[in-house]
């Protein structure tokens, strides 16, 4: 038998989507092939410790980062990382410009297409200057007033966070300041965005330099906040939500979801995977609303069903972003610096 790649999943984080990161992180232990594979796991607190452990096994060590000889080193021990984690201080770049230090492949974006696509303002700026027609918003910064010109609803959302935390549906005038100051307590940047009366549509894109769509799947939300909206509880609670795949909407428009969701992942340099979620307005305007760089990963979470119904299943597309992951450290580490 070949030699097992020695894998290493990050999983936890300091973020405010630290469970559904651990459950994903387990989700990715489980289905990696053990003869194919030697895991060892990272699973970082709340407080940003970081504990060494191996496959399933509790932790056997616990360091805070960053320390000499410590986690850096051990991560550029093994030939690959997964880091499965969510939201700030994990899918932002941070972690990722770790592992470049590290010199140790790594799977999804790299530093830059991270931080771009996790900071929702500068990811529409990016978007739209590749000419990719994106949901419309304005950005308020600490200090600015809650103004913005379109009717109600709008939606405020912190600008670098992610699973709709600190999101609010603001049907009126009056609702505003206080969604501001909630989206603030996450961010001290927000957008309030313009409601798009359509249906909401999400596609999985794989690859590097020649990424692919999924099918893409509509969400059907009905989360047990009382939400009328793709929520937290929509996201996370069993029966939240239904993913119907195909979506109901015309041809064409599956065809123009994919186009742009592959046109979004090349514009803002991703690599490895992106859930490109995405709007189908009733006129029948596609529009992209934001690109999720490390979604969520357990089996049943919308990106793997995704490549499921597109004939890749769960494992294979694991070994596939493993694969990328490589392919593009060896690529890279061909460059003079």
């Amino acid at each position: 038998m070949s030699k097992r790649l020695r894998v290493a999943v990050l999983m936890g984080g300091r973020s405010s989507e630290h469970e559904i990161s651990i459950t994903s992180g387990r989700s990715v232990l489980a289905a990696l092939d053990p003869e194919r594979y030697e895991a060892a796991t990272v699973e970082i607190g709340r407080d940003g410790r970081w504990e060494l452990g191996t496959g399933a096994a509790s932790a056997v060590e616990t360091l805070p980062v960053p320390t000499s000889g410590g986690a850096p080193a051990t991560l550029a021990d093994v030939d690959v990382v997964l880091p499965i984690l969510h939201g700030p201080f994990g899918e932002d770049g941070t972690v990722q410009g770790l592992l470049e230090l590290a010199d140790v492949p790594y799977v999804g974006a790299g530093v830059a297409a991270s931080a771009v696509n996790m900071d929702k303002d500068l990811m529409k700026a990016v978007l739209q200057a590749r000419g990719v027609p994106t949901t419309k918003s304005v950005t308020i910064r600490e200090g600015d007033a809650a103004r913005h010109p379109f009717e109600y609803p709008v939606f405020v959302k912190p600008a670098r966070l992610g699973s709709s935390v600190g999101i609010s549906k603001v049907r009126d005038a009056s609702e505003l300041d206080a969604a501001v100051a909630l989206a603030r307590q996450h961010d001290d940047k927000v957008l309030i965005e313009e409601f798009v009366d359509g249906v909401e549509v999400e596609c999985g894109v794989l690859g590097n330099r020649r990424p692919i769509a999924s099918l893409p799947g509509e969400i059907v939300a009905h989360g047990f906040s009382g939400a009328d909206w793709y929520d937290y509880s929509s996201k996370y609670d069993e029966g939240g939500m239904d993913l119907i795949v195909p979506p109901r909407v015309p041809a064409e428009a599956v065809s123009r979801v994919q186009e742009l969701s592959v046109d979004a992942f090349v514009a803002t340099e991703c690599e490895g995977m992106a859930r490109v979620d995405c709007f189908v307005a009733v006129g029948g305007e596609v529009l992209v609303n934001e690109l999720n760089t490390i979604p969520g990963f357990t089996p049943t979470s919308v990106y793997a069903k995704l490549f499921e119904a597109s004939g890749v299943p769960y494992a294979e597309l694991l070994d596939r972003l493993i694969e990328l992951a490589l392919e593009r450290h060896e690529r890279r580490s061909r460059l003079k610096y």
